[in-house]
């Protein structure tokens, strides 16, 4: 196994993600941000942020797959949300849990950081990810 996944006592409980990963395999893996679209460039769930959640999930997949990765090898993810506010997690966790199980993505996830950005993209893209995985 390439990667440990550890939320240390002392450290904020319950979270939906793991607060360290610990990578021990040799090549790096670094998905650049992706977005809800599809491979020729549609435009994924306009205005719904769980169906945008989880097409950039989807596409991030595709990513690492095609570097021989997969989300158990991923150190960290990192989510830039549009007019991010608290009240919308609940929108973004379903966007998560509805592609988790298809897609081998671990709940919690693995470390990950939620960013809120004004603007992303073009004006209809609600989210991007990028992924950082380390493979022997």
């Amino acid at each position: 196994m390439t990667v440990q996944y550890l939320t240390p006592e002392g450290m904020t409980h319950p979270t939906p993600y793991h607060h360290v990963a610990v990578g021990s395999g040799t090549r790096h893996v670094h998905v650049a941000g992706q977005i809800a679209r599809l491979a020729d460039g549609t435009p994924v769930a306009p205005g719904d942020l769980p169906g945008q959640v989880a097409q950039a999930l989807r596409n991030t997949a595709t990513g690492l797959a095609g570097a021989g990765a997969t989300f158990n090898d991923v150190l960290r993810l990192t989510f830039y949300v549009t007019h991010w506010h608290p009240e919308k997690i609940s929108e973004f966790m379903t966007g998560v849990e509805r592609v988790a199980e298809d897609i081998g993505l671990p709940l919690p996830l693995p470390p990950a950081s939620l960013i809120g950005v004004d603007y992303l993209f073009e004006p209809d893209v609600l989210v991007e990810v990028e992924a950082t995985a380390v493979i022997d």
